[in-house]
């Protein structure tokens, strides 16, 4: 299984540019996982941009109105998404506007990271860090604690 972070365009902001160098290396230990900044073509929007990046993916939309898991029940859905016949998995990040009803509709799961309106770099470093600590869960690593 191939995982990757799509968001629209490479994050601008120190922390979520050392979130990339801190948790990239440390998931890779686990599985291969890559971040991919996704430019919209003349002709199109973000939504649409993340949706053709991501074909053929499982598509896992970050989105304020999706299911919001706990990190353990988050783990147990990365397990089931890692047994999945496509060959990757991908998290798509939209910028500021979030995403177009037609990327919700395609999504396979729709993830939302709380009830708080996050920047989307900011969201990035949350979902990179709960990607990681799901798989800590997963291997019974002591990162997270109850």
């Amino acid at each position: 299984m191939r995982w990757r972070i799509l968001a629209i365009q490479h994050p601008r902001l120190a922390f979520a540019r050392a979130a990339l160098e801190e948790y990239l290396p440390r998931i890779a230990a686990f599985t291969p996982c890559v971040f991919e900044s996704v430019q919209p073509r003349r002709t199109e929007d973000e939504s649409t941009a993340l949706l053709r990046a991501s074909e053929g993916a499982f598509r896992v939309a970050l989105d304020p109105g999706g299911r919001q898991p706990d990190s353990v029940s988050f783990a147990r859905l990365v397990g089931q998404w890692e047994l999945r016949p496509e060959k990757s998995v991908a998290f798509l990040i939209g910028g500021a506007d979030g995403h177009f009803r037609p990327l919700l509709e395609c999504s396979d799961f729709s993830w939302s990271l709380g009830p708080l309106t996050l920047q989307h770099e900011l969201a990035l470093a949350v979902v990179l860090e709960q990607f990681y600590r799901a798989w800590t869960i997963r291997r019974g690593l002591p990162y997270h604690r109850e």
